[in-house]
């Protein structure tokens, strides 16, 4: 049986638009075949366009996925299914020595005058969140400064430690903030 060329171009329309396509677009050919193998015996009995496009959908992922396993590719983990290239987290057998870390976002001081200058704008804004606290103590806005900020934690975990509100904490930091960059300003 032969498909129409506008099957043709719909199937190959759905490939190209699968998520699992990219970095995988030397398959196609073997994508194309699988699907057209599992849908050439209903593809002419669908009428509506619609139905046909949303059966072709469910098709080509069953086939690309197919494929990607046969070529060794895809595999099947506990929580569904990953590509072999990615490294799976959960196996305390993994070798992490290949793995590159890129610090090209952070940006280094690159002489003594700018670190010298963030450390002194450090210490601005640190004796400015003093100063305000000073004014406004039953605010904590030092205290809840440290816990996010120093801490780490989320405004949630600073809610429940103080025992307020998570938007009262919102709110104390936005108006701390607000106020440093008066200041500043």
């Amino acid at each position: 049986m032969e498909l129409a060329q506008d099957k043709i171009d719909l199937i190959s329309k759905i490939i190209k638009n699968d998520r699992k396509y990219p970095n995988n677009e030397d398959l196609y050919d073997d994508f194309f075949n699988e699907t057209c193998k599992r849908s050439v015996a209903i593809i002419n009995a669908v009428e509506s366009e619609s139905t046909l496009e949303t059966y072709l959908r469910r098709v080509v992922t069953t086939s690309i996925i197919n494929v990607l396993k046969d070529s060794g590719r895809l595999r099947r983990t506990k929580t569904g299914y990953m590509s072999s290239r990615e490294l799976n987290i959960d196996n305390e057998n993994t070798d992490y020595t290949e793995i590159v870390v890129k610090y090209s976002d952070v940006k280094i001081p690159e002489n003594p005058e700018e670190i010298v200058i963030q450390k002194e704008l450090l210490e601005f804004i640190a004796d400015t969140i003093r100063k305000i606290d000073k004014e406004e103590p039953d605010k904590d806005y030092l205290h809840i400064y440290t816990l996010r900020y120093d801490k780490g934690m989320t405004q949630k975990e600073i809610a429940e430690e103080l025992g307020l509100s998570q938007s009262e904490i919102s709110k104390r930091l936005y108006r701390l903030m607000n106020k440093v960059k008066s200041i500043i300003e």
